[in-house]
C-alpha cells in the first residue's frame, strides 16, 4: 500500500471566498501514483473549510447569504469569542460547510458523481493557509 501526502496553500483576496480546488487535487493524484484508493482533502485551519458541491456561481451566492443569515460577520458584539478577535462568524460557518472529505480514487481518478467538484471555503481570509491532502492505495 502507498500513501501520499501534500499541502496546498491559498492567499484569499477577500474575506470570504470560495475556490474550486478539483483540479489541484486531480494533479495530487497523478503525482501519487495511486489508481485505487482513497484521498482525503482537508482544511488545516479551524475557519476554512472543504466541501463537495457543483460548480455554479448562483449556488456560490446562495451559499454566501444563507451562511451570512445563519452567522452575520457583524455586529462583532454579538459573539462571546470575539474579544480579541473578530472571527466568530468564521468558526460558526467553518462548521456548517465541514472540515474535510473523501473520495474514492478509482482507475487513477477521482470518482465522483454527476456535477461534483472539491472546494475550498474561506471565512476570515486575506492570509495563507493551507489545505492537507492524504492518499492511500495501490
Amino acid at each position: 500500500m502507498k500513501s501520499f501526502r501534500k499541502q496546498l496553500w491559498f492567499t484569499t483576496g477577500k474575506r470570504r471566498q470560495f475556490i474550486n480546488i478539483t483540479r489541484q487535487v486531480e494533479e495530487c493524484v497523478h503525482e501519487s501514483g495511486i489508481s485505487e484508493g482513497l484521498v482525503l482533502v482537508n482544511a488545516m485551519h479551524i475557519t476554512a473549510s472543504v466541501f463537495i458541491n457543483d460548480d455554479e456561481s448562483g449556488l456560490h451566492q446562495d451559499f454566501e447569504v444563507w451562511l451570512e443569515k445563519l452567522a452575520p460577520e457583524k455586529p462583532y458584539s454579538q459573539y462571546k469569542h470575539n474579544g480579541f478577535e473578530d472571527n466568530a462568524d468564521a468558526h460558526i460557518k467553518r462548521t456548517v460547510m465541514g472540515r474535510e472529505v473523501v473520495v474514492a480514487i478509482t482507475g487513477g481518478k477521482l470518482d465522483f458523481g454527476p456535477w461534483e467538484q472539491i472546494f475550498y471555503g474561506e471565512f476570515d481570509g486575506m492570509r495563507k493557509k493551507r489545505v492537507l491532502v492524504k492518499m492511500i492505495g495501490e
